[in-house]
């Protein structure tokens, strides 16, 4: 870590400010470590367990799911040992997606690498069923963070649509918005069976009090029919594709695949003047998404990105150099930072700010127990959701940075 001491109240208080107002195009992309931040409990369990499992989790029960299926036990044994000796390392389920269909449009009715197009059609149809099971959850009653967005939105007309762009496949935000009343558009006009429509993706004239919500890898409730066209349902009648993960594609496929429509949003709302995403519970581990918004960011320098980190900096190397070479993208980890391109650790003396900011966004302890007085360590939790939506959640009330304890309301 780096030396350069920085107090995070500051960069806090400007984020603070940039999602306080009502003028600014506000846009939040919440990763897979955002369900993370929802406990559970299973009937008889005697520990909560996070409502969907990270990306490691889930990679392991599609595993155990396919060992017990026996005839597809053996094809993905063979793909696992294809990534293994092509790249090294172990493969997440994407990674085993990605393979399959890239061997798949190679094989055409033929055989690739030891496997038959049958074995790899129904293998890819196998995991995104088991995924499709593990990740359709029910947000819990109550006060949930998903919840808290919603509402968020929903509390203020601002100039501009807000926009939430998820790779996640599930369905948490959209149950957060219907329960909480709010319109959303998320690119399939109809009501039966809406089908996708990348014009109005880019339409702006909806009004702006409907939020717009991005799935950048798809989503469990949509599916691709025989004719190739791509759309949003509640079942699926059997003979429909799931639309997961946007692996590899053909040329034909991929111009009628939401997937680049959506990356193509993403990248035109950073290049709005003025405009601010809040990146939490995102690893940076996807190189398309992290291409994209580096195109973004590079296009104007007014907008602006806060990437929130789970845990450390330095668990985060992708992030961090994707920070350094962009200086509107601000890190905001655990233990430190990136502001401006240059690494910092979150550090302050006792004279330094005296503001409190709500959500408890931020900590404090001495470096040195013995001399209260001297510098003190500090701890940024925006990075965990359930930190980041109770921060939120503080700007619904008009709740604005204390000093000396006393609350200053908007």
């Amino acid at each position: 870590m780096t030396t350069n001491p920085e107090d995070p109240t500051g960069q806090v208080e400007l984020l603070h400010q940039c999602l306080a107002g009502d003028k600014k195009p506000i846009g939040f992309l919440l990763g897979a470590g955002c369900p993370m931040a929802i406990r559970t409990r299973a009937p008889g369990g005697d520990s909560d367990e996070p409502l969907i499992p990270d990306v490691a989790t889930l990679t392991e029960r599609v595993r155990e799911c396919i060992g017990g299926s026996g005839e597809l036990g053996a094809p993905l044994t063979c793909v696992e040992e294809h990534l293994r000796s092509d790249r090294g390392g172990s493969a997440t389920v994407e990674d085993v997606l990605t393979h399959i269909r890239s061997l798949a449009a190679v094989a055409g009715q033929g055989e690739v690498r030891g496997l038959t197009a049958q074995q790899l059609s129904s293998l890819d149809k196998y995991i995104c069923d088991v995924i499709h099971d593990l990740v359709d959850k029910e947000l819990p009653e109550g006060d949930t963070p998903y919840h808290v967005v919603a509402r968020w939105v929903n509390s203020v007309r601002r100039e501009f649509p807000v926009e939430i762009f998820t790779p996640n496949y599930d369905l948490l935000i959209e149950q957060a918005m219907e329960a909480t009343r709010t319109p959303y558009f998320d690119g399939f006009p109809g009501v039966q069976s809406p089908l996708f429509d990348p014009a109005s993706v880019e339409d702006s004239r909806l009004p702006p009090h409907w939020a717009r919500v991005w799935k950048l890898h798809g989503s469990i409730n949509w599916y691709q029919n025989s004719v190739g066209d791509v759309f949003r349902s509640t079942t699926s009648e059997g003979r429909d594709r799931r639309v997961i993960h946007p692996s590899h594609l053909k040329h034909e496929e991929s111009r009628r695949m939401p997937y680049l429509a959506m990356l193509d949003r993403l990248r035109n709302f950073l290049r709005e003047p003025t405009a601010v995403l809040v990146l939490c519970g995102y690893s940076f581990r996807d190189g398309h998404i992290n291409d994209t918004i580096a195109q973004g960011l590079q296009y104007t320098r007014t907008s602006i990105a806060y990437g929130l980190l789970f845990g450390n900096l330095e668990n985060c190397p992708r992030a961090i150099e994707l920070a350094k070479d962009h200086p509107n993208l601000n890190l905001l980890a655990l233990d430190g930072g990136i502001i401006g391109s240059r690494e910092v650790e979150w550090c302050r003396t006792v004279t330094g700010s005296a503001l409190e900011l709500p959500g408890g966004a931020i900590s404090w302890c001495a470096i040195d127990e013995k001399d209260e007085a001297a510098l003190q360590r500090g701890q940024c939790r925006l990075g965990d959701f359930a930190v980041f939506t109770a921060f939120l959640s503080s700007l619904s009330r008009g709740t604005q940075p204390t000093e000396h304890g006393v609350s200053r309301g908007s």
